[in-house]
């Protein structure tokens, strides 16, 4: 066997594992469900910043996914940019900041909104909200697709647009992923209890 038709073979097998754990997730949020969602989360981000010229960051990598179903529907002028930090780095628990890319667009005397998969704990978020403020922002948004219900939230500190109300689970799709995968799934899944 080559090294190439191994990786291969492997890449299958991983694929195949993957597939199964999806198929055992339980759906708390189904895709047609999201478009809703994200027509509603549209339409309250349009009556607040229509007429603000916003710069709209996406949060890489997880708020890809949200920014691009949210963005086709913000149809007003906004510059769009992305910050990318993280806590996790293929880890289910978070750890310390880490600033991975600063926006490129100048915050100074502007208006944010920042667009995120979820809301959980709020650490990432709170941090990336401040970033933006000492970089001159005159008002910071935060829109987020869901939102862990659990009481060990950041204080101080709420994002102004929620889509969904989501279980305190490990969830995946829309944005949230598995060890980097599933990311591109519609509709949200949780893992089984167990895992």
């Amino acid at each position: 066997m080559t090294q190439e038709s191994s990786l291969i073979s492997a890449a299958r097998t991983r694929a195949a594992e993957l597939n199964e754990l999806l198929a055992t997730c339980d759906c708390l949020v189904d895709a047609e469900t999201m478009q809703a969602v994200y027509a509603t989360l549209a339409d309250k981000i349009t009556q607040v910043l229509r007429d603000r010229l916003p710069v709209v960051l996406a949060v890489m990598n997880g708020g890809l996914i949200p920014a691009g179903a949210l963005l086709s529907r913000l149809n007003f002028p906004l510059e769009i940019g992305y910050v990318h930090a993280t806590r996790y780095r293929g880890e289910t628990q978070g750890g310390a900041l880490q600033w991975l890319a600063l926006p490129q667009i100048p915050l100074a005397e502007r208006e944010v909104l920042i667009i995120d998969d979820v809301f959980d704990e709020g650490v990432t978020l709170k941090s990336i909200a401040a970033s933006c403020r000492d970089a001159g922002a005159t008002r910071v948004w935060v829109a987020v697709a869901t939102n862990k219900v659990h009481d060990h939230k950041v204080s101080d500190f709420l994002p102004d647009f929620v889509g969904i109300d989501v279980a305190d689970r490990f969830i995946l799709g829309e944005g949230l992923d598995y060890n980097g995968f599933f990311r591109n799934v519609q509709g949200i899944y949780a893992l089984p209890q167990e895992n």
